[in-house]
């Protein structure tokens, strides 16, 4: 599921504590099994300060990009 969330195996790989990427493969493999689909959907958010962004931050969300001076974050559904 970390790596479903995150789509990042060295992050899946320390979180589980492998010391060889070979076991940290297996899960991934299964990740691949259960979520055949390759449809993401987010939730998107716009933040226009940095308190904003900060609070997006704290409950998950990756900054994206910014357009026309707003920030914007997603978060997997």
């Amino acid at each position: 599921m970390e790596y479903h969330k995150t789509k990042d195996i060295m992050h899946v790989k320390q979180t589980l504590g492998h010391k060889n990427i070979q076991n940290t493969l297996i899960y991934i493999n299964l990740e691949h099994a259960i979520f055949q689909t390759t449809d993401d959907d987010f939730i998107v958010k716009v933040a226009g300060t940095v308190q904003d962004a900060c609070k997006l931050l704290e409950v998950g969300f990756e900054y994206v990009t910014e357009m026309d001076g707003k920030r914007l974050f997603r978060k997997r559904k």
